[in-house]
């Protein structure tokens, strides 16, 4: 999995945690492959999944999950403007190497030894690829 797809599935999963339990309890679909009796058929079960997609006209709000997260936290991070401490609030590695990884991910054109206009770049393509993969993220973010 990518480096921008954990980060993506860290936000984007924390908004969708309450909604899986909506469809019903999940050892349904363990019991629908468990092997019926001898000579019986098993009950045809609907499967639950498409329950507890989120509808696609609600996107996920990419603020108030990012602020929800950072509440719990211990530390004070920066999220809404550094790329290493939105990494950290979302338990990822902020490490040099996965910056560059993320940026090569992401299309960066620039000099990835200047961490520095990297980062700031990464922020922002980040945010925008949130917004184009279903979050909503104010434009104070993107920009």
């Amino acid at each position: 999995m990518s480096i921008f797809d954990s980060l993506k599935n860290a936000i984007f999963g924390a908004h969708a945690q309450a909604a899986p339990q909506t469809g019903g309890p999940p050892s349904q679909a363990g019991a629908a492959a468990r092997p019926s009796p001898a000579g019986s058929t098993p009950p045809v079960q609907p499967t639950p999944q498409a329950s507890n997609k989120p509808a696609p006209t609600q996107p996920v709000d990419v603020e108030a999950v990012l602020n929800q997260k950072a509440a719990q936290r211990g530390e004070k991070l920066n999220w809404r403007s550094s790329i290493v401490d939105l990494m950290k609030l979302v338990d990822l590695d902020p490490s040099l190497e996965n910056r560059k990884t993320l940026a090569k991910e992401l299309g960066y054109s620039g000099n990835t030894q200047d961490s520095a206009s990297m980062n700031i770049w990464l922020h922002k393509e980040v945010m925008n690829k949130l917004a184009t993969s279903g979050g909503k993220v104010p434009d104070s973010l993107r920009h």
